[in-house]
C-alpha cells in the first residue's frame, strides 16, 4: 500500500504526540495507513490513580496487531508512552472479546468504528468476530445498528463491495447484549478493494421514509412496542412513510452447550436506532438507549447493580428523545450525520488523485481535530465552503427536508483532492 504523490522523507517520520490518548484510535490508524511510526506521550500521566492506557485500549491494540504482520508495539512500565510501529494489513478470519463492565469496557461498536477505515486494505477480505456489548451505549458508543445503517452505505459509495469480485461489506448482529454486562455478538465482513473511488455527494433531496429498530433485552416486551408508537406519533406529523420493528429478546431462552442463555446477554436494556432516506439515496442515522444511572463504579461487574427504578427513562421519553434527535440531524442538512463526518472526510484522503465533494452539516469539534491530523499525516488539506440546503447554484430558501422553508441552517461543502491510495497487499490479476 502506498501513495503515489507525497514526499517518501515526510512519510518516514514519527508522529509524536504529547497529549495522551486524544485521538488514540485516529492516530492509530493514520500511522497504519501512512506507515509512520507513532509516539503518544502523556497517556493520563496526571491520573495518580489509574495512570496509562485503559483495558480497553490496550484490548484495541491486541486487535491491530492480530490484524497486521510486522505491527510492534512498545509500552512502558507505567503505560504512560506508547511506541507504534504499523506492520501490513492482513484480513482473514478474526475473533476477538471486548472488555466490559465499568471504565476498563467499550461496546464493539468503539471497536468497529476504528475498525472500518483499514477494513478493505488487506491481503484478504475481512470477517471479523466481535463479542461483548452491543446495545445501550449509544451517549459514548455506537451500536452495530448504527453502523450498520451509517457506515456501510458509505463504504459501498466509495466503491468498496461494487465490483463482482466479492460481495458488498455487510454488519450483523447475531446476538444481542446490552450494557454493562455484555454477553452479544456481532460479525463484520469487508471486501478488499485495489484503491477506492472519488465521490460528488452533495445533493440532499426530501425525506421520504424513516425505519427504525425498538431492541428490548430481558424487560417486558412492551417497553419495546412503547417506544415505536412514540417514535411514530412525531414522525406522522410530517411523513406517513414510518415504519419501527420491535426488537424483543426475553430473558427465557434455549440452553447451549456453555450452559448461558440463548437470545441476549444477562443485562436489562432498552434502544431505539431511527434512519431517514431522502430521494437522493441520503441516509441520516441516530439511535437512543434507556438511561438507567446503573451503579458500575463496583471493581466486579459479575455483580447485581441496583437500578433506581425513580431515575429509569420511560419508553415514551426514549421515544420522543430519540425523534428529536433524527430531526435535528435532518434540520443540519449534511448528507451523512454528524458521527460519520470524520470517517468520510478519511476515505476522502484516500480517494484516486480526483477532487471528491461531499456536504456536511455543523462542523464538530472531533471532526475539525481530525482534519488537523489528516493534514499532518497525509499533507491533505479540504476546502470549506458554507452554502445553503438549496444545492448548487440555489438561490431559493433552503427547507427543511420535507419540503417546509426554513431560514438559516447552513450547511458546509468539503472538498479535496486524494493521494492516489492504492491496496499493495491485494494480489494483481
Amino acid at each position: 500500500m502506498t501513495t503515489k504523490n507525497g514526499d517518501t522523507t515526510t512519510k518516514s517520520r514519527t508522529l509524536k504526540y504529547n497529549d495522551g490518548a486524544t485521538q488514540f484510535r485516529q492516530r492509530l490508524i493514520i500511522s497504519i495507513l501512512s506507515h509512520r511510526p507513532l509516539l503518544l506521550r502523556n497517556i493520563r500521566s496526571d491520573d495518580l490513580d489509574a495512570p496509562g492506557l485503559r483495558e480497553h485500549e490496550a484490548s484495541f491494540l491486541r486487535l491491530l496487531d492480530r490484524m497486521t504482520n510486522g505491527t510492534k508495539i512498545e509500552i512502558n512500565a507505567t503505560g504512560t508512552q506508547l511506541r507504534f510501529k504499523p506492520g501490513v494489513l492482513l484480513g482473514g478470519d478474526i475473533e476477538h472479546d471486548c472488555p466490559i463492565g465499568g471504565t476498563a469496557g467499550r461496546s464493539v461498536g468503539w471497536f468497529l468504528e476504528g475498525i472500518f477505515p483499514l477494513a478493505a486494505f488487506g491481503k484478504e477480505p475481512l470477517q471479523l468476530t466481535l463479542n461483548g456489548v452491543t446495545d445501550g451505549t449509544s451517549d459514548i458508543d455506537p451500536s452495530a445498528d448504527y453502523l450498520s445503517s451509517s457506515f456501510i452505505p458509505l463504504l459501498i459509495k466509495f466503491g468498496i463491495g461494487v465490483d463482482d469480485d466479492y460481495p458488498p461489506p455487510v454488519l450483523k448482529v447475531t446476538k444481542r447484549g446490552a450494557a454493562p454486562l455484555g454477553g452479544g455478538s456481532v460479525d463484520f465482513y469487508c471486501p478488499i478493494v485495489k484503491e477506492l473511488k472519488a465521490i460528488e455527494f452533495v445533493d440532499f433531496g426530501k425525506v421520504k421514509r424513516v425505519r427504525g429498530t425498538a431492541v428490548s433485552c430481558r424487560i417486558p416486551p412492551s417497553s419495546a412496542a412503547r417506544v415505536a408508537h412514540s417514535v411514530k406519533g412525531v414522525m406522522h406529523r410530517l411523513l406517513p412513510d414510518v415504519w419501527i420493528h420491535t426488537d424483543v429478546h426475553s430473558s427465557s431462552g434455549k440452553k447451549i452447550k456453555s450452559g448461558d442463555v440463548g437470545g441476549c446477554g444477562p443485562s436489562p436494556g432498552l434502544s431505539v436506532h431511527l434512519t431517514a432516506t431522502t430521494t437522493e439515496g441520503v441516509c441520516l442515522s441516530v439511535e437512543c438507549s434507556m438511561n438507567q444511572n446503573i451503579n458500575s463504579d463496583s471493581g466486579d461487574v459479575q455483580q447485581h447493580q441496583a437500578i433506581e427504578r425513580k431515575n429509569i427513562e420511560l419508553p415514551e421519553d426514549l421515544g420522543k428523545r430519540s425523534a428529536t434527535l433524527l430531526l435535528q440531524e435532518i434540520y443540519s442538512g449534511g448528507c451523512i450525520d454528524t458521527s460519520a463526518q470524520s470517517f468520510a472526510l478519511l476515505m476522502m484522503c484516500l480517494t484516486p488523485e480526483d477532487v471528491s465533494r461531499i456536504r456536511l452539516g455543523q462542523l464538530s469539534q472531533y471532526t475539525i481535530m481530525s482534519l488537523r491530523l489528516y493534514k499532518e499525516a497525509f499533507g491533505v488539506e479540504f476546502k470549506l465552503r458554507a452554502d445553503d440546503n438549496g444545492g448548487e447554484g440555489s438561490d431559493e430558501e433552503s427547507d427543511d427536508g420535507f419540503g417546509n422553508k426554513k431560514g438559516g441552517g447552513q450547511t458546509v461543502i468539503c472538498s479535496c483532492l486524494g493521494t492516489g491510495y492504492r491496496n499493495m497487499s491485494r494480489a494483481s490479476t
